[in-house]
């Protein structure tokens, strides 16, 4: 239930594009067109995959206060907390290295269709956001993690593959000439942003009745109380 819950709300209640607004330069510039949109979405979900959770082992057996004891007692009280930027950068840096050479290798124009914005992944905020959301949310366990790098990048493709094709569409539209290009770009994220918050009922919908429950319970025993002191006050003006 616990991966359920994550997975659901890291897609569409913190979703990285609509909830927290990050990795929005590669969001605006390549939503384009569809394909190069779901090229660039793939390769975001396979960094996240691997580097949330690359970055959870290094926070719990290396950079947290204490987590070096696995090394000997006299290890246990260094914190290395300060080097989490650097080693999740070197961390996202080398995957997206790796991603890179893929793309180039096996899809060489879609390789050519996405340029600079390819290497560019490795600075995109969303990848680095899910290892510091990861990390200031204190993911218990590496599964967790896992899950948490896939969703958080299936929520962004998700986003980016929305935009993309509302703006293939929308060429054809009369659309003021004031806000053709990323004018209606930043309107339709905003609408669709307070779509998405709409999901945030998915996780109170139950919280309701059992508040009402706990006040007929309440109300129930003040019932009583009241009942067995009319009856003892009645029961001494009788004796």
């Amino acid at each position: 239930m616990e991966h359920i819950e994550l997975f659901f709300k890291s897609i569409f209640i913190d979703n990285m594009v609509f909830a927290t607004f990050l990795g929005m330069c590669s969001y605006l510039a390549v939503s384009k067109k569809v394909a190069t949109a779901v090229g660039l979405g793939a390769a975001v979900i396979f960094v996240l995959a691997i580097t949330v959770p690359l970055n959870w082992l290094l926070d719990q057996y290396l950079l947290q206060p204490g987590a070096l004891k696995w090394l000997g007692a006299e290890y246990a009280d260094y914190d290395l907390s300060f080097l989490s930027f650097i080693m999740f950068i070197a961390t996202i840096a080398t995957m997206v290295q790796l991603v890179e050479i893929v793309v180039e290798k096996f899809s060489p124009s879609l390789y050519n269709s996405l340029g600079i914005f390819l290497p560019l992944i490795a600075v995109n905020c969303a990848i680095l956001g899910g290892s510091l959301f990861m990390q200031s949310r204190e993911i218990p366990t590496l599964g967790l993690a896992f899950n948490y790098g896939i969703a958080s990048g299936i929520g962004w493709f998700l986003a980016i593959l929305a935009i993309a094709a509302i703006r293939e569409k929308i060429r054809y539209s009369n659309v003021p000439p004031a806000l053709r290009g990323l004018g209606i770009t930043f309107i339709i994220t905003g609408l669709m942003a307070i779509g998405f918050m709409s999901f945030g009922g998915m996780l109170t919908g139950g919280d309701e009745p059992a508040e009402k429950e706990v006040k007929t319970v309440k109300v129930e025993d003040s019932t009583k109380d009241k009942t067995e002191k009319e009856l003892a006050n009645n029961t001494k003006i009788i004796e």
